[in-house]
């Protein structure tokens, strides 16, 4: 046996060597995608959205409903599946809020400053909990005023949206607005009321 033929009985020797050295990790990252599922930070965007505002004077229950509404989100996802929520934001145009009553939109807006102040905002700083039952915590903006709120949140998902529900109990003093009154103080605005959400969120791309 020449040089050339022990060279090449040598070689082959030590790739039957390495080959199983590489193919051993390339398997392990394999078989570790399905013990443990990669996880991605995905954006997200409002696609849908129903708000409301409701409230009570001394004679009646009134509501404002906006369906305008914009927002971003950035969520963890795994297997198409919601595991966190790194930072969401939605915002509002104070005057698409709508009661079906003129007289009172016009007063609403006046009370809410929307000549100075267009948006009401919600900006997520943390939220706890897990499943389809989470706490947020975050900052409101009313009339150019942030307040520090927390409130339950329902959380669902239909095929690649991911669905927010709940309510934000909120008084209007907090935010510096004055609640309307009508007919010489007879008939008054409460100062508690609560914000009501219904949202859906898409990936972005």
């Amino acid at each position: 046996m020449g040089y050339l033929d022990f060279g090449f009985q040598y070689s082959t020797s030590i790739m039957k060597k390495i080959k199983p050295l590489v193919l051993f990790p390339i398997v392990i990252i394999w078989m570790g995608s399905f013990i443990y599922p990669v996880q991605a930070q995905i954006d997200y965007t409002l696609t849908s959205s129903e708000l409301k505002i409701i409230g009570k004077s001394t004679i009646r229950v009134w509501t404002m409903t906006s369906p305008e509404a914009s927002g971003q989100g950035q969520f963890t996802m795994e297997r198409d599946q919601l595991q966190g929520i790194q930072s969401l934001t939605v915002e509002m145009p104070a005057e698409s809020l709508k009661s079906g009553t003129k007289g009172l939109d016009k007063h609403a807006y006046e009370a809410l400053k929307t000549s100075q102040y267009q948006i009401v905002k919600f900006n997520l700083r943390e939220v706890t909990g897990s499943g389809s039952s989470l706490e947020a915590n975050g900052d409101l903006t009313i009339a150019g005023v942030t307040k520090k709120t927390s409130f339950p949140v329902k959380v669902s998902q239909s095929g690649n949206q991911i669905n927010f529900q709940g309510e934000i109990p909120i008084k209007f003093s907090d935010f510096n607005i004055v609640t309307p009154t009508n007919f010489m103080g007879l008939i008054k605005t409460h100062d508690d009321a609560r914000i009501v959400f219904n949202t859906g969120f898409q990936p972005s791309n």
